[in-house]
This record gives C-alpha cells, structure tokens and sequence, in this order.
C-alpha cells in the first residue's frame, strides 16, 4: 500500500470489476499458476527486506518454450541496479534450468525505468503490442523485448556483470502513440 502511487500507472486492472487491487486474488492466482507449472512468483529482497516482485508468467514448454517476465520494485531503490540484477537471474534460471529457449518483457512506451532496465541486459525490441494489457483504467499498448539462448550462451548474468552487453537499438517510446 505504500508504493501503491508508484505502481498504480503500471499495475494491471481488470476491466470487468470495480476492484483492481484484490492482493488474496493475485496471491491464489500467483500459487495456481506455480501449482499448473504455468507462471513462477518470486520476491525481491534487498538487505532483509522485500523490495520488488518479479513474476514469469504463460510458461509454455514444447515448440513455444518462452515465458513473460513482469516485474515492480519500491521507489527507494530504484536505480541501483537490483531490478536488472534480478531479472538476469531469472532469466538465466528459465533458460538454464527450466530448459525454456525464449525469454519475453513487454513494457509500456512510457515507463522509461523498466526501458533501462531491459537495455541495460540487452533485451531485443521485436515490436509494439497495441491495446495489449489492462492497465491503470485502460487497454494500453506495449513495446515487445526478448532473448533467446542463442543470444546469450555466457548467460545474461554474467554478460551484465561483465560490461559485455552489446548495444541495442530501440525506437524512441515517444514516438509510440498510444492507441487506446
């Protein structure tokens, strides 16, 4: 609740009901996703206290073998790279033990921290995803990103830590209109 202004912009809402913050149903729905293997729910934690949350989320195996990354972290430690830190780890750990060949985040064109974040590990822009998730009150579009372990054999981790990311080419979000 006391992130809720720093979230409310990026939370995903619920065009069907009133309430978009029911916290015991994101919770059943966090626990049934990791019971059906189809979504892994992991806390972010920073000096003994939980910072963010990072969710994988349509865990497909087979000819599809990707998974969607979501994630949010408190406005105290944004900036010092715990938010890219993490989301290396996991997809290292989808790619490397899940056995999973693509990795996917998909960001709105204005939410220009969670655009650091990906071209700091060298997410691949693949496109916009228009009216793609209800968001804050509204359909909102998104820009599409992605790894595949061909493109990473090192690991992202390691590539990050390393300084070894290869520069990536985005387009400029503002030139992204928003179709909803």
């Amino acid at each position: 609740m006391e992130n809720r202004a720093w979230l409310r912009p990026w939370e995903a809402t619920s065009p069907y009901s009133p309430n978009s913050f029911d916290v015991r149903g994101m919770i059943r729905g966090l626990l049934r996703a990791h019971d059906d293997q189809s979504g892994l729910p992991f806390l972010i934690e920073y000096q003994g206290e939980v910072v963010g949350q990072l969710n994988v989320a349509n865990i497909l195996h087979g000819s599809m073998s990707n998974a969607v990354i979501g994630y949010w972290i408190i406005p105290a430690v944004a900036g010092r790279n715990i938010m890219p830190t993490a989301v290396a780890l996991v997809t290292d750990y989808l790619m490397n033990v899940v056995g999973l060949h693509r990795v996917e985040i998909n960001i709105r064109p204005e939410n220009a921290a969670s655009l650091r974040v990906v071209a700091k590990l060298g997410f691949r822009y693949e496109g916009l995803k228009q009216r793609y998730i209800h968001i804050n009150g509204a359909w909102r579009d998104h820009m599409v990103f992605a790894l595949t372990r061909e493109e990473i054999p090192g690991g992202v981790l390691s590539r990050f830590e390393k300084g070894e990311v290869p520069p990536v080419k985005y387009p400029n979000p503002l030139d992204l209109q928003e179709t909803s």
